[in-house]
């Protein structure tokens, strides 16, 4: 199981990632230095968005087309996942 996430930076920024474990990636994002780059200068991140997909390549997919999508549009998206 693949998860596409996005999380909420300490600057108000937003980071979309895939991962198999949700758990595991917000702890490397907030105290690790296996967190990406763009993270570790902007901690804490908070979780606002995940969704499960069944492959890789579907997620890698939506991750794909998530980070394209312009600020306001994540926000309206994660506006939807958060009213679920």
């Amino acid at each position: 199981m693949y998860y596409v996430y996005i999380v909420q930076c300490h600057d108000n920024t937003f980071y979309t990632g895939i991962t198999t474990d949700i758990e595991r990636r917000l702890e490397e994002h907030n105290n690790s230095k296996l967190g990406a780059k763009y993270t570790t200068f902007r901690r804490p991140v908070n979780l606002v968005y995940a969704q499960k997909y069944k492959n890789r390549s579907t997620a890698s997919k939506e991750e794909a087309r998530i980070k394209k999508l312009s600020r306001l549009e994540k926000i309206k998206l994660i506006k939807k996942y958060e009213s679920r």
